[in-house]
């Protein structure tokens, strides 16, 4: 804006684009602008410079958080209460704006049962999709909004191979994971889901990347726990938690955790930097093609009655799906003190 790259009505316009998608929406925001000023490239040199600082310090945090030993306990003790406050804060922000009649709270509400009776990887990819049919069903569609004014640098075909790639590794990396034996397609399969469904903030990843880190024993969830308290003193997007945890992978199974069945031919994902990286690029990329995809035809999109529908029903069902994770993180907290 003081750079009068953009005009109000075009950021104000980007801004409504990324709340709607899937993703987090403060990076999205910078790949849009990134993509309106310089094409392609300016998109990945913008969201560059905004995770980069923010992902570094994480990596850090997660090799200095592996070397505390006994005196992990009381850090993440701190870190526990930090996250409960962040997490309770934004589901009440959240539930005010997105969850606020009685329709959009018993969706919540539904969502947040569903979640917590079933613990499997793929029961919020399937409560996000519920929420959506049953909002397109039962929720007004709120005011039009207008077209992107600003010319985008991209044309409708490559919006639809966006779309179709965003597509078909959500069908395809799961198929790969059991198929090919690579720890690194394992570990690129679950961040990618992650980042895929994930809809109104950075905090709903919260419950997606617990299921798929700590039950195969990728992280504890003390060091889960650590980390997530970590991200919010650390300035850039909350989804460079993602850094964190593909650093702070265990090299191999623990096999002096009695509560763990040890599978001597599970293929273990990679840790350390590399594992940063692909976790890090994982969950981002779904952000990249779903910008790539919308931003030609947002406008067209934005102005169908049960598309606003559809949206306003996933938004309250992330509200019921960050409740669960919020709960989780209480009962949690309150096992460890016994």
């Amino acid at each position: 804006m003081r750079r009068q790259w953009l005009d109000e009505a075009t950021y104000a316009d980007i801004v409504a684009l990324c709340q709607s998608l899937p993703g987090p929406t403060s990076s999205e925001v910078g790949i849009a602008i990134g993509l309106l000023r310089a094409g392609p490239l300016g998109a990945f040199l913008a969201w560059l410079g905004f995770t980069l600082p923010s992902a570094v310090l994480m990596i850090v945090f997660a090799y200095t958080l592996g070397r505390l030993d006994d005196a992990l306990v009381p850090v993440v003790r701190v870190l526990e209460l930090v996250a409960i406050g962040v997490v309770a804060f934004a589901v009440w922000r959240m539930a005010r704006a997105l969850a606020w009649e009685v329709r959009r709270t018993a969706i919540a509400l539904g969502a947040t049962a569903l979640a917590l009776a079933w613990h499997d990887q793929y029961v919020q990819v399937g409560v996000i999709l519920l929420a959506g049919l049953l909002g397109r069903f039962v929720l007004p569609a709120s005011g039009l909004g207008t077209r992107v004014a600003h010319p985008v640098p991209i044309g409708r075909r490559v919006a639809l191979i966006c779309g179709a790639l965003y597509l078909t590794l959500l069908l395809v990396l799961p198929l790969a994971r059991v198929t090919v034996p690579s720890g690194g397609v394992a570990l690129f399969d679950s961040f990618y889901r992650s980042g895929a469904f994930v809809f109104g903030g950075g905090h709903v990843v919260l419950p997606l990347l617990q299921n798929e880190v700590v039950p195969p024993g990728w992280v504890s969830q003390e060091q889960f726990v650590a980390g997530y308290g970590a991200a919010q003193a650390v300035p850039g997007p909350l989804f460079t938690f993602a850094a964190y945890l593909g650093a702070a992978i265990a090299p191999f199974p623990s096999y002096n955790d009695q509560s763990a069945i040890v599978d001597l031919f599970a293929v273990w994902p990679p840790n350390g930097v590399a594992g940063a990286a692909i976790a890090c690029v994982a969950i981002f990329l779904p952000a990249f093609l779903v910008v790539f995809a919308a931003l030609p035809s947002w406008g067209a999109l934005r102005a169908r009655a049960w598309a606003q529908s559809a949206l306003a029903g996933v938004n309250a069902g992330v509200v019921g799906l960050l409740l669960a994770a919020l709960i989780g993180l209480v009962m949690s907290a309150i096992a460890s003190l016994r």
